[in-house]
């Protein structure tokens, strides 16, 4: 589920908004025994556009950033809930996200040294923006709280693109993950099919 719903991980008036939004994601979270929120790095809109889209990623925002991350360990530690920072790309459905690609997630995921902030890692948007993700996710594996996948292009069920999911799989498999693996996307056809295909692929 959403671990927040307005604000930002820099700006300082949206810093506060999602902090704020942050503490009542995790009464819900509670409510419905939801171990994980998810969380970006900006809030996105409808359209899964920035509210405030950003050019050039500073220093001072890199600061803020891992110091609201740190924040929100503090929070989800007390709730005993893990917040995710997911990676998004930038080339096709995020333009002007910031702390989009999963090097930048997992840099500042790798600051906080949390258990209680980790990484969501999403397959799909990783291979737009970066590809290499055996290696990906073998750098990443101390780090990752949840995986996302759908296959490039058309984000639709494993095998409907050109992802390699086996060898995902194999990977996952090698690092002893035992985390959620989520499918987010379309079917490309018939949904049951999508699904087997999905279940197929992780198997």
């Amino acid at each position: 589920m959403t671990g927040y719903i307005t604000g930002n991980l820099h700006d300082d008036d949206a810093i506060v908004q999602l902090l704020d939004s942050a503490q009542e994601s995790l009464r819900v979270a509670q409510r419905l025994n939801c171990p994980v929120l998810n969380l970006h790095g900006t809030g996105l809109d409808n359209r899964g556009l920035p509210v405030r889209p950003v050019t050039v990623t500073t220093g001072e925002m890199w600061l803020k950033a891992a110091q609201t991350l740190r924040s929100l360990a503090a929070l989800g530690e007390q709730a005993g809930r893990v917040f995710t920072l997911e990676n998004l790309n930038t080339a096709v459905d995020h333009p002007g996200t910031p702390f989009a690609r999963a090097e930048e997630t997992l840099a500042l995921v790798s600051v906080v040294d949390s258990p209680f902030v980790k990484m969501n890692l999403d397959i799909y948007h990783a291979q737009i923006g970066e590809g290499n993700l055996c290696e990906l996710i073998r750098r990443s594996a101390a780090h990752i709280g949840e995986i996302q996948v759908a296959d490039v292009p058309g984000r639709c069920e494993p095998g409907s693109g050109e992802i390699n999911y086996p060898a995902i799989a194999r990977v996952l498999r090698e690092i002893n993950y035992q985390g959620v693996v989520a499918l987010e996307g379309w079917a490309s056809g018939d949904a049951e099919r999508a699904l087997q295909a999905f279940r197929t692929a992780f198997s």
